[in-house]
């Protein structure tokens, strides 16, 4: 039976509580302020009491009943509990300070007070106005989705909720709304970019040429994106492994995950020249994350006459380096797993996306296409100055009967390695860079 009665000092005072004390469910004594009316408190004490046997006796589940305080809650204290729990992990101040803001963004259009106010129907809704309101697109808007999912599912895990009633929501399809449709650059053109800033005598957000085709060259021939390469210190490479890497930290890394990837050897040369004498926790380019880095782009693309968008799309710094490292590495020979693995995507349908591949590529490839001929498929002519041959499943190389001045006998793949090493050469020259020995 619980127990009423008045504190001591109370004893005589008018309006003072009452006080009772009953055993829990785990059989732990508790005590609590009850009201100024002792029959009230006596029948609160005896409820709970009630209510503590049923659970000892398995007739109330108190993980149910949890649920159902939580759901009666303030929603606000359970996000500032999940942004301390953001905040105890490895994600940046940045990270946890957009994702709380895009989950609240939600609370406060849905008008929600506790976890039962805010429901799918009312999420849809909002997100639909929002799209309206603002002009976000569908990538924008999947990201106010994610974070809401990610709040809902930490709920789940904490016991906090049954399960996240967000789950069913679908996100939309970025394919139907593109706001910045890139472009890859070339090699010439990204030679000429990279010339482009070493010529120029001007400084543009803060970082003068030399520095500028610094930051070109490594997104290029890294494919990091602009955060990681703004984290970047001489420590972060390791020149004397085999192959030589860098590092990019957890912390930098957009999955939150440590990345290892090889160097390219011309780079490696030049990394050496550009770290000398360096502290090896010196960032290498400060603040870079937060500068307009399509900026410098595109004034120095235009002062070598290349323009910043054409029909195919713009040719920011996403686009200049990683969008053009990851198309390159595919234009010359490399596999889709293995352009996945250097662009560190999780799947290969987002390196496709990152992937530019013209008519003209299409067109080469094709020409690769095996193909045995047989004698009836060859024109007969009166003459029978020609004939053809097949050398091997990949390629059909013509000779003449009579030869005649300027002919270059040879394969199709020959003329394009011979082709791709010019482009190199381009590259090379008009970087200023000396070839690796």
């Amino acid at each position: 039976m619980p127990s009423v009665y008045k504190r001591s000092r109370d004893k005589g005072r008018r309006g003072a509580s009452w006080f009772y004390d009953y055993v829990d469910h785990t059989g732990k004594r508790i005590t609590r302020k009850g009201f100024t009316d002792r029959q009230a408190t006596i029948q609160l004490a005896a409820k709970l009491e009630q209510d503590a046997r049923k659970r000892r006796d398995g007739l109330i589940d108190p993980v149910s009943e949890q649920l159902a305080d939580h759901r009666k809650s303030k929603i606000d204290e359970h996000l500032t509990a999940f942004t301390n729990f953001l905040q105890s992990g490895s994600n940046t101040a940045k990270h946890v300070s957009m994702v709380t803001a895009r989950i609240q963004a939600i609370i406060d259009g849905c008008e929600a007070k506790t976890i039962a106010d805010i429901t799918p129907e009312k999420v849809e809704a909002w997100l639909v106005d929002f799209r309206k309101e603002t002009d976000i697109g569908p990538r924008t808007s999947n990201h106010y989705l994610q974070a809401l999912n990610s709040f809902a599912n930490w709920m789940v895990e904490r016991k906090r909720m049954a399960s996240n009633p967000f789950a069913g929501l679908k996100s939309m399809s970025e394919d139907m709304d593109i706001r910045h449709k890139r472009r890859a650059l070339s090699p010439e053109e990204f030679a000429k970019l990279v010339e482009s800033a070493r010529r120029s005598e001007k400084s543009i957000q803060k970082y003068d040429g030399d520095t500028r085709a610094r930051i070109y060259i490594l997104s290029y021939m890294t494919g990091l994106r602009r955060s990681e390469i703004g984290s970047l210190t001489p420590h972060s490479f390791n020149l004397q492994a085999d192959p030589p890497t860098v590092t990019v930290e957890a912390a930098c890394s957009k999955h939150r995950k440590q990345d290892t990837l090889p160097l390219h050897s011309e780079l490696v040369v030049m990394l050496k020249e550009w770290l000398k004498g360096l502290p090896t926790d010196q960032i290498l380019f400060p603040k870079l994350s937060k500068r307009r880095t399509w900026l410098m782009v595109k004034k120095d693309l235009e002062r070598v006459g290349i323009p910043y968008e054409t029909a195919e799309g713009i040719a920011d710094f996403h686009a200049a380096g990683r969008h053009s490292h990851i198309t390159q590495l595919l234009r010359n020979g490399a596999t889709l797993p293995e352009a996945m693995k250097l662009a560190r995507h999780s799947t290969v349908s987002m390196t496709m996306n990152y992937t530019h591949i013209g008519l003209e590529d299409q067109a080469k490839a094709l020409a690769n296409l095996p193909w045995q001929r047989s004698d009836s498929d060859l024109p007969v002519r009166e003459d029978h100055s020609e004939s053809f041959h097949v050398l091997d499943s990949r390629s059909a190389v013509r000779t003449k009967t009579n030869e005649s001045p300027g002919w270059n006998s040879g394969s199709g793949n020959k003329n394009s390695r011979l082709s791709q090493i010019d482009k190199t050469a381009i590259f090379m020259e008009a970087a200023g860079i000396e070839p690796a020995s």
